[in-house]
């Protein structure tokens, strides 16, 4: 199985099709296997390169803090291991904030930027923090939010139940996700919540330079689309893109739309 030494860990990754290179960052809890649909669909196109994020699937397991920044420098350092000077790049969720940091920070990596239901963050001029605490029932003392206080397996119903609109998708993903948990352990998606404290894009954002979509579902209730369309209206030139009735997980339950989103963006010139 494909692995790569970066950044003091171990990434696992796959790479299918020829072409133009196509970095994909999945969020939250999520391995390279969310991006099955995508996968299918653009390696007829492009060179699609998925992993699992540290601590993550079969990444080397994450036993000490890091942050966004320290996700980025993973999947750049990927990319340096695969000899891709640049390369396309689409981050959803949590993923779209590692592709928010490459482009803002290494802008000549990306060549064309996709940021799909797409997060800003903890900024304190959003109801993020309030979001947090809510889905994933952390509980807050004197000194802040206590996240050790999370039970993750409820955590992650609450979160499936917002991500898919369609009854038989939460069905299907939140058994499969209990099992995953058990079998793998909680550290893995602590750690991702852990790296978006206090992080936050915002106010760099203008200095995105490469071309970007940004897309997003008109019935996202995990991230709303509001948060979408200030990221699109602070990056210049961005294309905003929002698919009516779409959830949380478009990729999955619109994937049609969403894969062709996508595919007429990167071709387009």
């Amino acid at each position: 199985m494909p692995r790569a030494n970066v950044n003091g860990t171990t990434i696992y990754y796959e790479v299918n099709g020829q072409g133009e290179p196509l970095v994909m960052i999945m969020g939250f809890g999520g391995g390279l296997k969310g991006w099955y649909f995508q996968t299918r669909a653009f390696k007829r196109h492009y060179r699609v390169i998925t992993f699992d994020n540290r601590g993550i699937g079969k990444s080397a397991r994450a036993t000490e803090p890091y942050t966004v920044s320290t996700m980025a420098a993973d999947t750049l350092g990927l990319m340096d291991h695969l000899g891709v000077v640049g390369a396309h790049v689409l981050g959803m969720s949590l993923g779209s904030l590692v592709a928010q940091e490459i482009a803002i920070e290494h802008p000549e990596r990306v060549m064309k930027l996709i940021l799909a239901c797409a997060s800003i963050g903890e900024a304190q001029e959003n109801d993020m923090h309030e979001r947090m605490v809510k889905a994933f029932k952390v509980k807050e003392g004197p000194e802040g939010v206590d996240l050790r206080s999370v039970n993750f397996e409820e955590a992650m119903d609450t979160v499936i139940a917002l991500s898919f609109n369609k009854k038989r998708y939460r069905m299907l993903v939140s058994p499969v996700s209990k099992v995953y948990m058990k079998l793998v352990g909680v550290n893995g998606h602590f750690r991702q919540i852990e790296a978006v404290q206090g992080y936050e894009t915002l106010a760099r954002l203008h200095r995105i330079t490469a071309p970007t979509l940004v897309i997003t579902g008109s019935a996202d209730n995990l991230l709303p689309p509001k948060y979408s369309e200030q990221i699109a209206s602070l990056i210049p030139g961005a294309k905003l893109v929002k698919v009516e009735g779409g959830s949380h997980a478009l990729n999955i339950e619109m994937r049609h739309r969403f894969n062709k989103e996508v595919l007429d963006f990167l071709g387009g010139r």
